[in-house]
């Protein structure tokens, strides 16, 4: 399991939301924490402590009054560390090679593929094209409903009809080197992970996965380490005293590293 860190900007900020409560109408998201460091300093670090694999994102969408604040926020943290993070939000052909000029690893995408409830493979072969597939990642954050898990797009706002299942990794595995699936139902409120989701994704475990949502102790990695077969890596926002929760960001890395007191204490 590795930690892969995370920087969440909003209005021109680094923060941590509930996921659930993002909304584009007034830019608006109920906040956990609100750094006053800029997301650069995040990035260097992260970069310090050899951490590769993070991802950055943009949370308010191009257009907005806020979006060339909170891009500038990321294009600072790429020159921070370039090669070192990947970067999502809004992100298309048109401007996917920007980002990766500016020093991100991979674009992670969602809304230009996944359009009016279903998977536009279209999209998904000008992504390909554009990138390669060596710097796409997809991003299959979902929400629970009527028992399923089904991808979520606009910053998590609207359903799609496509539900997370073994056939659609499969599927998508083809085009993207990595996928990332925040569990948006719990994101932000670090009191448990989503552990159906996470067993059917360590099932699975083709390429790499990154999964972010409901980590609140290591009690909570271990079920992780455990439901994911060790095959999937961890995101942790709100919880992470970098971000004024709980659990050390040092303790962490050692529990992800294998070292350390937390560590090892499921197999």
């Amino acid at each position: 399991m590795e930690f892969r860190p995370c920087i969440d900007i909003h209005n021109g900020k680094v923060k941590q939301i509930v996921g659930g409560s993002l909304k584009d109408e007034g830019s608006k998201a109920a906040e956990n924490f609100v750094s006053g460091q800029d997301a650069a300093f995040f990035a260097r670090l992260y970069q310090g402590r050899g951490i590769r694999g993070g991802h950055i994102i943009l949370l308010n969408p191009a257009g907005s009054q806020w979006y060339e604040a909170t891009k500038a926020q990321a294009l600072g943290a790429l020159a921070a560390y370039p090669g070192g993070m990947q970067v999502g939000g809004g992100i298309c052909p048109e401007n996917a090679e920007e980002f990766l000029r500016a020093g991100a690893s991979h674009v992670i995408v969602t809304s230009y593929v996944f359009r009016d409830g279903a998977i536009r493979f279209e999209n998904l072969e000008k992504l390909r094209e554009t990138v390669g597939k060596e710097h796409l990642v997809l991003d299959l954050s979902c929400r629970k409903r009527e028992g399923s898990y089904y991808i979520v797009t606009d910053r998590w706002q609207k359903f799609t009809e496509e539900k997370i299942s073994e056939k659609l990794l499969g599927q998508l595995s083809g085009y993207a080197d990595e996928f990332l699936i925040h569990a948006v139902d719990v994101e932000g409120k670090a009191q448990g992970i989503e552990t159906e989701l996470a067993g059917l994704l360590g099932n699975w475990g083709k390429i790499p996965v990154t999964y972010a949502g409901g980590v609140g102790n290591f009690s909570d990695l271990d079920q992780l380490k455990r439901l994911g077969k060790n095959r999937l890596n961890v995101t942790i926002g709100s919880a992470l005293d970098l971000f004024g929760g709980d659990m050390a960001f040092e303790e962490v890395l050692e529990y992800c590293n294998g070292t350390g007191k937390k560590a090892g204490t499921c197999q």
